[in-house]
């Protein structure tokens, strides 16, 4: 089945620094996360899974996951690409076999494994061996006494980070994944040149949402996730990076790019952007070259790329983005806990396209609030996931913004 362009409208073709797909996103996900297992060695105090130290019995076997990659490629290219996450994926002994059926069918395969013994430099090669181009680890602070507390196991820090460097040496993409809580916002500088040095090809900055384990953390205010935003569109300037649930990254990089006012900035970005255009600065393992960000209010250089910002995608929790977990039930996301379906009882791709939970969350006109009369809606559309967690309305106003829309 060949995929019809995504549809544009008025609002995304104005908006230079977002990135639109090559298909429609009402008939297909961009992204699958899949859940391969809860098992894992880690007792992360955010963990939206809340992992187990054992598999579950009732997890799907080999022959159910390869039905679901079956069904995913079966509607030709382009295909999505599939991050096969957990809990730990090292804890299934098919990993290989998964990732190399994945691959052998066309769909782009990524693991997110744990930083735990695991990880070794042989079984990361047999990864990559087995087709997985990338993988992504998740360090959580800038040195071990802070990751090892988050992650609640001593001696992960120096576990993940050693992983993160065999995998390069791999020749694998590496993505780092960084979860924001009010504790650990003060390290963003430090974490910043640590995914640097690591020689990270992303870093997925992830906003707290309060699911999971993660409901015994404090997140960031709206004011505070604001400022962070914004520090991080002019550290885009000098490393490729993302953010997981704070679309509103997209609205601010608009914003920036077009000049248009954006508010004064809060006490965090002023106590965070000395040390971040610090930690950037050309040398101590970044490349060469200049730039200066003229959104900056203080001028200082952050760092420097040797290439042009890829903008972001706009997809979302349910809009590109899919989640299945290690029973087969199908979310938008891991960060918004409502089942649409099971694919033990429909194809993955028959319950995206149908059902109406993701229906709903694709219908931009159903958004209540301010994200409901925000002329950024169809860019950003908040996070469901925050939306959920605070209110229990996956449609309602993301809480974690603070824009009031012109309109």
């Amino acid at each position: 089945m060949t995929m019809a362009p995504e549809r544009a409208t008025a609002a995304t073709a104005d908006v230079p620094e977002v990135r639109r797909l090559r298909f429609d996103v009402d008939e297909r996900p961009f992204l699958v996360l899949f859940e391969t297992t809860r098992a894992c060695d880690l007792a992360c105090r955010h963990c939206r899974a809340e992992a187990q130290a054992e598999r579950h019995r009732d997890e799907l076997s080999t022959d159910e996951v390869v039905a679901v990659f079956d069904d995913l490629a079966a509607g030709g290219p382009p295909r999505p690409i599939v991050v096969l996450t957990g809990g730990d994926p090292f804890k299934r002994a098919d990993l290989r076999t998964l990732v190399a059926h994945g691959s052998s069918l066309g769909l782009a395969m990524a693991v997110s494994p744990s930083g735990t013994p695991l990880a070794t430099p042989e079984n990361l090669a047999g990864l990559s061996e087995a087709g997985a181009g990338s993988v992504s680890f998740s360090i959580d602070g800038a040195s071990a006494d802070t990751h090892d507390a988050f992650r609640r196991v001593p001696g992960s820090f120096a576990l993940t980070t050693s992983a993160c460097r065999a995998a390069v040496e791999l020749g694998m993409r590496l993505q780092v994944n960084t979860t924001i809580t009010a504790t650990t916002v003060h390290e963003l500088p430090e974490l910043a040149r640590l995914v640097r040095d690591l020689g990270a090809s992303l870093w997925s900055v992830f906003f707290l949402v309060t699911t999971g384990r993660g409901r015994d953390l404090g997140g960031l205010d709206a004011d505070e996730t604001e400022d962070v935003l914004h520090l991080l569109a002019e550290l885009a300037d000098s490393m490729s990076l993302k953010t997981t649930e704070a679309p509103q990254y997209r609205r601010i990089l608009h914003q920036r790019a077009t000049g248009a006012p954006t508010g004064d900035r809060g006490p965090l970005y002023h106590q965070l952007h000395p040390r971040l255009a610090e930690s950037v600065e050309p040398g101590a393992g970044s490349p060469t070259g200049s730039h200066t960000r003229t959104g900056s209010p203080t001028g200082v250089r952050v760092g420097s790329r040797p290439g042009p910002r890829r903008p972001p995608l706009a997809v979302g929790d349910g809009r590109g983005v899919v989640f299945v977990s290690h029973i087969g039930e199908v979310s938008p996301s891991g960060f918004l806990p409502l089942v649409a379906g099971s694919v033990r009882e429909q194809p993955l791709t028959e319950i995206y396209r149908t059902a109406p939970l993701l229906r709903s969350l694709r219908d931009r006109s159903l958004l209540l609030g301010r994200c409901g009369r925000c002329e950024f809606r169809d860019v950003c559309g908040g996070s469901r996931a925050q939306a959920y967690a605070a209110t229990g309305n996956p449609l309602a106003e993301d809480p974690t913004c603070p824009y009031v829309p012109a309109g």
